[in-house]
């Protein structure tokens, strides 16, 4: 059956079954106005290689094929998505998101203690806005380059380009705004807008962002809940500690937790994240045994209930979420494969040359390993045209991963030499040189022990000095004999081995360079600091990258190997999560040094000593959280950390009800509902799909080998492949590139 590819604004048709078909040009000027040609090249060949070598680029990068596909979109669509052009949108939004650090209020003083830090530094008008209108510059060439390359059909229905386009207009107007002011406003708009150019240049991101979106209505209910348990507890705990006030236990309840509904609201709120446990309860618990059967009550069904409750709720809701997201990134790499698969077989009507995809995969931009893994399956068929299916194969089973395969060992011809190699390439020698390690290591905790009552400048280290050098004289000569055994690309080719040589390399030139300065030990080894760092400083970094190298043990047990690849995998797939999570800090941070930057005061000079002796025990100035403010944004984002770990946040709340007001409480809870409830869920049921897919056993031999695990991995036995009529028929409606049977 003959088949064609055709560009919007021209005529095709097919000439009954003689094997030609007419291309008539309307309206598009970068082809002839009539071309007649066989149906095996409606286009040109150059062009069809050109449109397959991008449609399964779009592929294996999970995007959408619905651009512009004439010669020269797609010259200017490769060269956008090329390295160089995202490496320089990506360091463009990392500029000008680092702006932050350097604006007013600078964050360049050596600590944020408002007690001790120093005068901000003011850069100069002009030198931040000046590296923020190149920024802009780039974001303008960005957007025109994908409002163009979608066409104007595309782009009037694409959401995030019109938010695009929105953003960077009120950023110009705020960037112009601040220049004619001469850089003297103190609100600036465009720095809570500047997040969105790092969302909108992820696709995952835009998912997550979706998913979270859509599982709001569900985390709504159960939060619905938790205000009723709230509300309900604060009324009844309101009235309970009102009565009997001249007891003076329940006087202190009252006055301290209780005294008025917003206080009792605000410390219930606390009680649920259990940060406050056991000090709100303590001044009725010691007045009477019974008032605790009304904390506990609240605790058990707040914090055990409802809030894992809401846990359990967001982890359904997002699973079933991310699997719609990823059904959708399957679904873009199966139209992006069949779209190529199409156009290659307009060239042969019947099926797909194996040389013409072999062409094309040495054309497209893809990694190594994936290239290498097609087209040795490519090659394996010997000529034989490739079917639709078979061409679909090929990715589906890349889509598993590729297992890396290590270099092969030397050979060497002396029976002696090989038994060698045998015995320094066997896992027993790694067992052996992991039982090194950890004589090692407890040699420095023995040594530890028996001198923690000793000062640094007043130990011995000679015994442990001489230890160290025998050691790393031992870990150097484990080096060379697995290079020996392995070669050289052999041991480079296992991460272990990799960082343990590294680790091993570190230690020698330290273990030089403290022999060079301070000599080799001897008893009473106590010289004076020469250089830079004194001996006990050496021995500390020597001893660090001892412990540190201990790590290797990690890969030969198999169930923490399990859990450090969990671990690695989610350093992988969290990069949206991540991304969102920056958002988020980056727009509360910005908020909060407008909201409250200079609210926290230092204390007069007289109290310097310990702030203020009269401060109550557990207060914001008698445990010295003086560096927790908003004066500029790194002091801002510790801030928000110390909030979302939720230790002690009760602290916060209260002082800063005192020092801004009590409309601060507002900022502080919304900032914990952002971040400790819902983005933290949200981490976890990532966290427990990637384990549990690890654990599973049948997993094990994948994980240890290599592979690499993706978020499309994990789930990819549950996702559904799309069927043939809706992958032909999204490529029917194609805005530009039209299929014709």
């Amino acid at each position: 059956m003959g088949r064609c590819v055709g560009f919007p604004g021209f005529a095709t048709r097919s000439l009954g079954t003689s094997g030609t078909c007419v291309v008539a040009g309307l309206s598009d000027p970068l082809l002839p106005r009539a071309v007649h040609c066989p149906l095996a090249a409606v286009a040109s060949r150059d062009l069809c290689i050109d449109q397959a070598v991008v449609f399964i680029e779009d592929a294996m990068q999970y995007r959408s094929i619905s651009h512009r596909m004439d010669a020269g979109s797609m010259r200017l669509y490769r060269c956008y998505y090329s390295n160089a052009c995202q490496r320089i949108l990506n360091f463009t939004i990392f500029s000008i998101l680092a702006l932050a650090f350097i604006e007013t209020p600078c964050s360049l003083t050596k600590t944020a203690d408002v007690r001790y830090r120093s005068l901000h530094w003011e850069p100069p008008c002009g030198l931040t806005e000046g590296i923020e209108g190149l920024c802009l510059l780039v974001f303008m060439t960005d957007v025109s380059v994908k409002c163009f390359l979608v066409g104007r059909a595309q782009f009037q229905r694409n959401v995030w380009l019109l938010a695009y386009i929105a953003v960077l207009a009120v950023s110009v107007v705020d960037w112009t705004v601040s220049l004619c002011l001469l850089c003297q406003e103190r609100l600036r708009i465009r720095r809570l807008l500047r997040p969105f150019f790092l969302l909108q240049n992820s696709s995952m991101m835009k998912k997550t962002l979706k998913c979270i979106r859509w599982s709001l209505p569900e985390m709504a209910s159960v939060g619905l809940l938790l205000v009723v348990h709230l509300c309900l507890f604060t009324i009844f705990g309101t009235l309970l500690f009102t009565v009997g006030e001249e007891d003076e236990h329940e006087k202190k309840e009252r006055l301290t937790y209780f005294q008025s509904l917003l206080d009792a609201f605000t410390s219930l709120l606390v009680l649920l994240t259990t940060a406050n446990n056991p000090d709100v309860m303590i001044p009725a618990y010691s007045e009477n045994r019974a008032y605790a059967i009304f904390f506990i009550v609240f605790t058990l069904i707040g914090s055990l209930f409802l809030m894992n409750l809401l846990t359990a709720i967001i982890y359904n809701q997002f699973r079933g979420y991310l699997m719609k997201s990823l059904q959708t990134s399957l679904f873009r790499r199966r139209l992006g494969t069949r779209a190529a698969y199409e156009v290659l077989c307009s060239l042969t009507g019947v099926g797909v040359m194996p040389q013409d995809f072999l062409q094309v995969l040495e054309k497209a931009q893809l990694s190594s390993s994936q290239k290498q893994a097609i087209m040795e399956k490519v090659r394996s068929l010997d000529g034989v045209l490739l079917s639709a299916d078979e061409f679909q194969k090929i990715f589906s089973e890349v889509d598993r991963g590729v297992v890396r395969e290590h270099p092969p060992r030397p050979c060497y011809r002396s029976p002696l030499l090989q038994s060698a190699q045998f015995l320094f390439g066997h896992r027993y020698f790694d067992y052996l040189g992991n039982c090194i390690t950890l004589a090692n290591l407890v040699s420095i905790c023995v040594f530890l022990v028996l001198d923690e009552d000793v000062a640094p400048s007043d130990r011995d280290n000679f015994v442990l000095g001489v230890l160290n050098c025998v050691f790393i004289m031992y870990y150097l000569l484990e080096l060379l004999l697995k290079v020996f055994a392995l070669g050289p690309r052999g041991y480079l080719s296992y991460p272990e081995n990799l960082f343990d040589g590294l680790v091993t390399l570190a230690l020698l030139v330290l273990e030089i360079l403290m022999l060079a300065v301070y000599g080799f030990p001897y008893r009473g080894w106590k010289p004076e600091m020469r250089g830079l760092l004194s001996l006990w400083d050496m021995m500390r970094l020597v001893n660090i990258l001892i412990v540190f190298r201990f790590l290797r043990i990690i890969p030969n047990m198999k169930l923490m190997a399990v859990v450090a690849s969990t671990i690695l995998g989610l350093v992988q797939n969290l990069r949206a999560f991540g991304g969102i999570l920056v958002v988020v800090y980056y727009v509360f941070a910005i908020l909060g040094i407008n909201l409250f930057q200079g609210a926290i005061v230092a204390p007069g000079n007289d109290s310097l000593a310990h702030d203020n002796g009269s401060a109550p025990c557990g207060s914001f100035e008698q445990l010295e959280y003086w560096a927790n403010n908003f004066d500029d944004f790194a002091a801002a984002l510790i801030t928000l950390w110390n909030v979302m770990v939720v230790n002690n946040w009760q602290v916060f709340l209260e002082a800063y009800e005192r020092y801004a007001g009590r409309w601060s409480l507002v900022y502080f809870v919304l900032w914990w509902l952002v971040s400790s409830v819902i983005w933290v869920n949200l981490f976890l049921a990532l966290l427990l799909e990637n384990f549990l897919y690890r654990w599973d056993p049948r997993s094990h031999e994948q994980h240890l080998s290599g592979m690499q695990l993706t978020a499309e991995l994990i789930f990819r036995d549950i996702l559904e492949e799309p069927k043939e009529e809706e992958l032909m028929h999204r490529l029917r409606n194609h805005p530009h590139v039209r299929l014709c049977r």
